[in-house]
């Protein structure tokens, strides 16, 4: 994690602009390279469909492949030593921007997480309804322009470092959102985003309130600074500084889906498109997770025990509460397997929240490695699921996958190594290796009441993943009658290119880090390249 001292280093490349106040601003155009060029990437995309005919508009999604692509390959000069800019000299000090470890490491995540879905939305937006989870084809420049707007905020919240730039990109990442969710034209998704926007924007509207308060106690925006100006307020100030920081918790409490902030998922996911509903459930939950990350181990250090317990808390309930949901899901419920992967995800953000609470009882920001690292697993293997519920279609039940090994066995084979791999069982040896890492930052932090309520709900989870990993590979008496059902079965139907590369790869990054795990920590340490 970024400390004071990198927040304070000299600028790589400077372009530098003298202000009224005597304060000296840098722009070091290198370390802003990957959220600056899926910015410039949605305005390309939104440009080029002015111009494009009908017949050619289809390259929108591969430039916007082609975008995303570039902005992962501006990651690698980034790597080593922590880099800021936006910075200020005199008294105050500080950055706004660094682009550290932490910083890259879910720049990667949230880029790379967007570029799977732009694979995975390619044959939904060019019209093939029938398997894309919405009732027509979506219409590609305002998708593709919403998406890649999201990624760029995405992009830029992990690398923020002041309350202002946290709080802007989290609403670029998040206000797309809503229209990407309203974006399905069979009525489901307008009543979706109109949820998802109105308790949305009550969180943000509160965590406002609380980046408020924290500044008038703190009289600052940096995270750092905070930090600082809280370990000396003056003792009238504190119960402000307090309300401050349990408010600002909340917003972002609510982006990572925690309970009991958590009630829009299931219907959110549901009526969105499903590459919509995978995005949200992996970059969504990233941004959320980054921005939670950055203002309680910088900002709110001071209050470390406090909030440690306080997410403590929210870890326990939010994994029971989200593997208790999934675990009662029916087999014949519409959009059945949306909705488990929901729930899943909620108890998720659950484990992921473990690592957070550590870091609050811990001397150091160490423990944020376990949350980076579970996150990148999670990311990867929770979007490769959502493309197969994507390529199987039809209304969605957990009943429609019964059997399909014998239909399309590819197809069987992937989805239940993701599902292990959530479950964390050989041979999604990853899975295993996220869920251990977890369960050890909570026992060196003290927190043992919280490794048995994981190891509690991991067992739990065991019980849905198993039995949804069993029906694919169930004998099927109707084989004909659930295809109808469920859809034109996936063996008569060729795999779109885009949903086999984003599978393909999704599978193989999987099975790549089964063999090796240890590259994941290698990534979040900087140690890989």
């Amino acid at each position: 994690m970024t400390t004071a001292h990198d927040l304070g280093q000299p600028f790589m490349t400077p372009l530098a602009v003298a202000d009224p106040g005597g304060l000296i601003q840098s722009v070091d155009w290198v370390a802003v390279a990957p959220p600056l060029i899926a910015a410039l990437a949605a305005l390309a995309v939104l440009v080029a469909d002015l111009f494009l005919p009908e017949a050619r508009k289809r390259l929108l999604g591969w430039l916007s492949a082609a975008g995303l692509l570039a902005a992962l390959a501006a990651l690698i000069p980034l790597v080593g030593d922590a880099r800021s800019t936006f910075c200020f000299t005199g008294p105050a000090g500080g950055c706004s921007y660094t682009a550290d470890h932490f910083a890259l490491a879910f720049q990667l995540l949230a880029l790379g997480g967007a570029l799977l879905t732009v694979l995975l939305s390619l044959h939904t937006v060019d019209g093939a309804a029938p398997n894309s989870g919405s009732a027509a084809g979506l219409p590609g420049g305002e998708y593709w322009f919403l998406l890649l707007s999201s990624a760029c905020g995405a992009a830029l919240l992990p690398a923020a470092r002041d309350l202002a730039t946290l709080v802007i990109a989290l609403e670029v990442a998040t206000l797309p959102g809503f229209a990407l969710v309203g974006l399905r034209r069979d009525g489901r998704g307008a009543e979706s985003a109109l949820k998802f926007f109105l308790s949305s924007v009550t969180a943000t509207a509160v965590m406002l309130l609380g980046v408020s308060f924290v500044y008038a106690a703190a009289g600052t925006v940096q995270l750092q600074g905070i930090a600082d100006g809280l370990a000396h307020a003056p003792g009238q100030l504190k119960p402000l500084a307090e309300a401050g920081a349990v408010l600002t918790l909340v917003g972002f409490a609510f982006k990572t889906a925690a309970v009991p902030f958590h009630f829009w998922v299931p219907d959110t996911y549901v009526g969105a498109p499903l590459p919509v509903a995978g995005y949200l459930s992996v970059v969504g939950k990233a941004a959320g997770l980054s921005g939670l990350a950055l203002v309680t181990t910088l900002a709110f250090r001071p209050y470390g025990h406090t909030w440690g317990l306080v997410l403590a808390v929210l870890a326990a309930l939010t994994m029971t509460a989200g593997n208790t949901a999934a675990l009662r899901q029916r087999a014949d419920t519409p959009h059945g397997a949306v909705r488990l992967l929901a729930w899943s995800s909620v108890g998720q953000a659950g484990y992921l929240l473990v690592p957070l609470a550590a870091a609050g009882y811990a001397d150091s920001a160490e423990p944020l490695g376990a949350t980076v690292a579970y996150a990148l697993i999670y990311g990867l293997v929770n979007l490769g699921a959502f493309g197969v519920v994507a390529l199987v279609g039809g209304s969605g039940r957990l009943d429609g996958f019964r059997g399909l090994a014998g239909r399309n066995r590819w197809a069987a084979f992937a989805l239940a190594f993701f599902l292990l791999c959530l479950a964390g069982l050989p041979p999604g040896v990853v899975g295993l290796f996220g869920k251990v890492v977890v369960f050890r930052s909570a026992v060196d932090a003290g927190l043992g009441w919280l490794a048995v309520v994981m190891a509690v709900n991991v067992v739990i989870a065991l019980a849905y993943y198993l039995k949804w990993t069993a029906l694919l590979f169930a004998p099927s008496a109707g084989e004909a009658g659930e295809a109808g059902e469920a859809g034109e079965p996936a063996a008569t139907r060729r795999t779109p290119a885009g949903l086999g590369a984003a599978l393909g790869l999704a599978a193989a990054g999987a099975a790549v880090l089964s063999v090796a795990p240890q590259l994941v920590l290698r990534v979040v340490s900087g140690s890989l390249f």
